[in-house]
């Protein structure tokens, strides 16, 4: 019985450490973002945007106190973080529209882009990486490495413009831009392949590092002196310990998908979040970037900690140690 409380323990006492780093590091997230928003320059310029040419004295020290401008820092920030707890976010300069609803909207069309992104990125790149183990020093292993360095090195946006030159002005085989009405196939295939492109890079190059590495092992070997059969090695021995690489790099491939979702969905005109910002910084729309920044930094946070619970789960030594 002692056997079976101790993991359980183990377990919940890792996931408690976790997530207490995780608030710690949002706290201090937001504490950059408010601090972003206050000393850039006068929160009042902020908010009032365009409405705040021939304002009155009267209103400017209303907006004084509205925003608590009066107050300490500490106060002001205590203020801003029940709010954002609160889910107010504050409003859009351009149409003074409160930004919560919008960001659930933009992040509905990102979500979309990044789950058939990160589905292609890992039904090629693992694969790849497995098989180009399982050929090392092939010319197909060199064509592999071939792609995942070229992958990781080609810029995203660079990718995308490539693709819209020659399917979309030359072929005319795609459209050029846009997300289209429900789930248009043709709207997502360029997208899609130009956000998966550095993902599948890295998870070919990862997998095929941690598949090397296993197949090397004295267990592996010792399985193959006893007779095992060579599928029951490569898939239940070596990759399901090999698979522990890619899963803890997912994290990074998501991470990449929230920066590169940036420059995939400028390049492509994507109605999400991404696109969002860059409009945002063009139009110098503080409110949107920094919410924003603070959307996107509590989800990668998010993710993290979702990536070391799993890892937990799946590797003992790591909720041990």
């Amino acid at each position: 019985m002692s056997n079976t409380v101790a993991p359980s323990k183990n377990m919940q006492q890792f996931i408690i450490r976790r997530f207490i780093t995780s608030l710690i590091a949002i706290i201090c997230a937001t504490t950059l973002v408010f601090g972003m928003s206050r000393f850039l320059s006068d929160p009042r310029y902020i908010y009032l945007g365009e409405v705040g040419y021939g304002m009155t004295q009267e209103r400017w020290d209303e907006m004084e106190k509205e925003l608590h401008l009066d107050q300490p820092v500490p106060v002001q920030f205590y203020y801003w973080a029940k709010d954002v707890l609160r889910g107010d976010l504050g409003n859009d300069l351009r149409d003074n529209r409160a930004l919560t609803p919008k960001l659930v909207e933009k992040f509905s069309a990102t979500a979309k882009l990044g789950v058939v992104a990160w589905v292609l990125a890992t039904i090629v790149g693992v694969p790849l990486g497995v098989y180009s183990a399982l050929n090392r020093g092939s010319t197909l292993d060199y064509l592999m490495r071939g792609f995942a360095l070229f992958g990781q090195c080609l810029p995203q946006f660079w990718i995308g413009i490539l693709g819209i030159l020659i399917f979309a002005v030359w072929l005319n085989w795609l459209p050029a831009a846009t997300m289209g009405d429900g789930f248009s196939i043709k709207h997502y295939v360029m997208p899609t392949i130009t956000l998966a492109w550095l993902p599948a890079a890295g998870y070919l190059r990862f997998t095929r590092s941690a598949m090397l590495e296993v197949l090397d092992s004295e267990y592996i070997k010792l399985a193959r002196i006893k007779g095992v059969s060579h599928n029951v090695v490569i898939w239940r021995h070596a990759f399901m310990n090999a698979a522990l690489v890619p899963l803890t790099a997912t994290a990074l491939v998501l991470a990449s998908f929230i920066t590169g979702s940036v420059l995939v969905e400028a390049v492509f005109a994507w109605p999400g979040i991404g696109f969002f910002l860059v409009q945002a910084v063009f139009s110098n729309n503080i409110n949107v970037i920094v919410a924003v920044i603070l959307f996107f930094t509590a989800l990668f946070i998010f993710v993290n900690f979702v990536v070391d619970v799993l890892y937990g789960f799946i590797d003992p030594r790591i909720r041990y140690s």
